[in-house]
């Protein structure tokens, strides 16, 4: 993978990155405020950043260990403006399908590619504002429908720059579509401040992922890194923190919790080789006891 580059559709396996082409960092503090739990994650993210759904696993481990101390506010981070510029060796939409199914191995993620030429996204600005309008209605349901867009991207090649997938995704989220319509203008405005605030952050790509405590002592972790580098981070914000164990009673018990669940989350999450929970859920499907939806690069495994 090409690794000098600053086109944010080509991200960096060293660093783990989807860069931005620039983002300069605003001459004011950015305050970060905890609220209902010891210690407040500011995450930001796109929906269509491979490097964040590469990180996955590992975030949802931690919410299933440590998720009784910290609350996530997801901020969106527009990756993806329009296609007027050119760089890192990327001119057109055409020329991410390799890349995307390189990050795709490295990652062991399922992520096709062919999206970007068989119907390309111009812009990951409306699946933003759509995130946003999301969480105006339930935050909750809004993390529920990011997966959905992912996964619908990712593994289905639906452009979710288009509304009709959007709204598809909504549904199947539980959201209220003609709600989302009417704050999808208020959402343009709500993502657009998270525009500003990521500049004050200092934020510079993504994953970018801000632990604080209640005194605002914070601790960053850029990229997508194993996922000692994520609960270090928790516990050096708030060291009290106490592991919870994961529910393992028998194979499709992680299910009951996430419904949808690929090779690399199941093996991350129950600290299995990848191999070995290809296994797992391959003979689960053989019998009937899970759905599967197969790419060229992976499958994700479905709640039945």
């Amino acid at each position: 993978m090409t690794e000098n580059n600053s086109n944010p559709l080509i991200c960096n396996p060293v660093t783990g990155t989807c860069k931005m082409p620039s983002n300069e960092k605003l001459n004011e503090t950015a305050v970060i405020q905890t609220e209902n739990k010891p210690v407040k994650i500011i995450y930001y993210t796109d929906p269509i950043c491979s490097s964040c759904w590469g990180i996955e696993p590992q975030l949802r481990k931690l919410k299933l260990e440590y998720g009784d101390y910290f609350e996530i506010d997801y901020r969106m981070g527009g990756l993806l403006p329009d296609w007027s510029y050119n760089s890192g060796g990327i001119s057109k939409p055409s020329d991410v399908a390799h890349h995307w199914d390189e990050a795709s191995l490295h990652y062991e993620m399922p992520i096709d590619g062919d999206v970007w030429l068989e119907d390309p996204l111009d812009s990951s600005y409306p699946s933003c504002i759509a995130m946003k309008a999301a969480q105006i209605q339930n935050k909750e349901k809004a993390i529920h429908f990011m997966r959905i867009l992912r996964e619908k991207l990712y593994l289905e090649k639906k452009n979710i720059a288009k509304w009709n997938n959007i709204e598809e995704a909504a549904k199947l989220a539980n959201l209220n579509i003609e709600k989302l319509k009417a704050d999808y203008d208020d959402a343009e405005e709500l993502f657009q401040k998270d525009l500003d605030y990521g500049k004050k952050l200092g934020v510079r790509g993504f994953p970018t992922f801000f632990f604080a405590d209640k005194n605002d002592n914070r601790f960053m972790v850029y990229g997508s890194k194993s996922y000692d580098a994520y609960e270090n981070a928790l516990l050096a914000v708030f060291p009290e923190a106490k592991k919870k164990p994961i529910p393992n009673e028998n194979p499709l018990s992680l299910f009951e919790i996430y419904p949808t669940l690929t090779p690399k989350e199941y093996a991350v999450i129950l600290n299995k080789s990848y191999f070995d929970a290809r296994m797992i859920l391959g003979k689960l499907h053989e019998k009937g006891e899970l759905d599967k939806i197969s790419t060229k690069n992976g499958s994700m495994y479905i709640k039945k």
